[in-house]
């Protein structure tokens, strides 16, 4: 199935232009459309509430998804991150087509993935640095606080590597990997990602030594 999803904020009327974008490109790439999907979002409203998350259920192992550009996905990064991780995991290629991006199994996608990874993890530093002034007022008013959930342990892995790049291979999942090594899903997702881009770059330089 190939599906393209439209959004449209509340103060601006683009679905029109969105689906002439999305016309043009599958004429480009021989695509028919099966579904449309199209709603109108605001800053008030909740990711979990969105139809692109139905959406995103109903797609299955070879499913297309189309969007005019990555922004269409969410306002925030990490949720970008998320919806485009999930999509590669699940064996659905989604095109974006003003950047040019298409996120499916290759290696390539899989370090362009690994990129929007790392912004996320800016992103995610940068809203730790505006609540950590309130942790520290907590703290010092004698609350206690609770460990973060979800704290990475790449480093934790890497005697593994061989291993886990391996088993990526045989097509085990990132959460079977997980319990093996006893991470995170996220934590093995990142590791092998970075793994990849490592060997991207050996063999980019290889043939000049």
């Amino acid at each position: 199935m190939v599906a393209a999803y439209l959004r449209v904020s509340t103060d601006k009327q683009t679905v029109l232009n969105q689906k002439s974008e999305i016309l043009n490109f599958c004429h480009r790439q021989d695509l028919k459309i099966n579904l449309w999907c199209t709603e109108t979002v605001s800053g008030t409203k909740k990711e979990s509430e969105r139809e692109l998350g139905h959406l995103l259920n109903m797609l299955q192992r070879n499913d297309i998804l189309i969007v005019t550009e990555v922004s269409r996905l969410s306002r925030k990064m990490l949720t970008i991150m998320n919806i485009i991780h999930d999509a590669i995991e699940r064996g659905i290629t989604i095109y974006s087509i003003k950047e040019g991006y298409k996120f499916d199994s290759s290696i390539n996608s899989q370090v362009l993935a690994f990129a929007f990874g790392l912004c996320a993890e800016i992103e995610r530093t940068l809203i730790s640095q505006r609540t950590r002034e309130a942790l520290s007022l907590r703290k010092n008013q004698g609350k206690k606080l609770g460990r973060p959930k979800g704290t990475l342990r790449i480093t934790k892995l890497t005697s593994h590597e061989e291993e886990i790049c391996q088993l990526r291979k045989e097509g085990k999942s990132l959460r079977t990997i997980a319990k093996m090594y006893r991470v995170n899903p996220e934590t093995v997702r990142r590791f092998h990602l970075r793994c990849i881009l490592k060997e991207k770059r050996k063999s980019t330089r290889s043939p000049n030594n």
